[in-house]
């Protein structure tokens, strides 16, 4: 069985031709797929029963991701899913909203790429699962197309993508990078390249691969500690010398594309917050031409705890007077456990029961 938002437009048109349809019929499915946002192969009325019948004895389908809880957050400008996928996996995906003076909210939708992690990041919900399967390509794209239906209504649209949800994107690659061409060619989504970010805890040589896709999208490098020593406390499969690496791959990164890489910090209570590691950080990154998003840390089933507000801007003050471009990342979701580190799914949070469990909306 092949889902329909796995196949490129070009593979449409072939899988289609083989079945005598004309090639109008193609942009009938795009057309029902990425701007209708249909669910199933029945609701693409446009198709004759019989082509519709055709494609199904080839093993083409269609079928929308069950939805097992939904919770949005107290302002209504972020939503939590837990989704079952057609594929058989369970994740959490989130759309958050920023408002904006005149027109419709900027709609960021974090995505998915593994059920669980195996990276280990031991302040991470997700990473405390363990790693269960690599989530297809077509299972990606259809946790952006969830929350599309969602938008439709309201007249507002996805207008950004960032692979920050459950996994390591780059070693579930292949499916990465085909969810991300799926997602920005002007014949299916048509979302701009520049509107996605890419986040990996490191894999330099993955990083190396997409710098050579020729995509525009952001990368965004989990590094969370200035030395090696306690990157490795923090993330257990690093490796020894991992702070470099990834800064090398991150130069080599900007050097192919074009675009400047973001580092990400999670900042943790007593572990990686001091004004020491701070110029330690500092020195490891001055003249990379990064910009830093400092991340306190959101509540997890650990025992790690975020700085204090005082911490964390006297963190920032040395890094910016170091001249390393670093701001305060604005967290949303930490109330209903859809911010980052956060995202789990299990059976005692698929019941309502777990660390992550929220109240179900509505």
């Amino acid at each position: 069985m092949t889902s329909l938002l796995r196949l490129t437009p070009a593979e449409l048109e072939e899988a289609l031709t083989a079945l005598d349809a004309p090639r109008y019929r193609a942009d009938q499915v795009l057309q029902a797929l990425y701007r209708r946002c249909l669910g199933s192969l029945d609701e693409i009325t446009q198709l004759p029963g019989a082509l519709r019948e055709g494609m199904r004895e080839v093993g083409l389908t269609l079928e929308a991701p069950a939805v097992l809880r939904e919770v949005a957050s107290d302002d209504g400008e972020t939503t939590k899913a837990l989704l079952a996928l057609p594929g058989g996996s369970t994740v959490e995906t989130v759309l958050m909203q920023y408002p904006r003076s005149g027109r419709a909210p900027r709609s960021t939708v974090c995505v998915s790429t593994q059920a669980g992690c195996a990276m280990g990041c031991v302040f991470c919900a997700t990473g405390q699962m363990g790693f269960e399967r690599n989530i297809p390509a077509e299972d990606i794209v259809a946790q952006v197309l969830h929350f599309q239906r969602l938008l439709a209504p309201r007249g507002e649209h996805v207008t950004n993508v960032v692979f920050m949800g459950m996994g390591e994107p780059l070693a579930n690659y292949d499916e990465t990078v085909r969810a991300v061409r799926q997602l920005t060619d002007p014949r299916a989504f048509d979302l701009a390249q520049r509107a996605i970010t890419v986040s990996t805890v490191g894999i330099p040589r993955a990083i190396d691969r997409l710098a050579a896709e020729k995509l525009q999208v952001g990368l965004a490098i989990s590094l969370h500690a200035p030395d090696d020593a306690l990157r490795r406390r923090l993330v257990p499969t690093a490796r020894p010398n991992s702070v470099a690496e990834l800064l090398d791959a991150g130069r080599r990164y900007f050097r192919a594309t074009g675009r400047r890489v973001s580092v990400e910090y999670a900042l943790i209570d007593g572990v990686n917050d001091s004004a020491e590691q701070a110029r330690a950080l500092a020195r490891v990154l001055r003249g990379a031409g990064v910009h830093v998003n400092l991340i306190p840390l959101n509540a997890t089933a650990g025992p790690f705890a975020a700085p204090s507000r005082r911490g964390v801007r006297e963190f920032r003050r040395i890094l910016n007077e170091a001249g390393v471009n670093a701001t305060v990342r604005i967290e949303k979701g930490a109330e209903i456990a859809a911010a980052c580190g956060q995202l789990r799914t299990d059976v005692d949070a698929a019941s309502g029961t777990g660390p992550a469990a929220s109240p179900v909306r509505g």
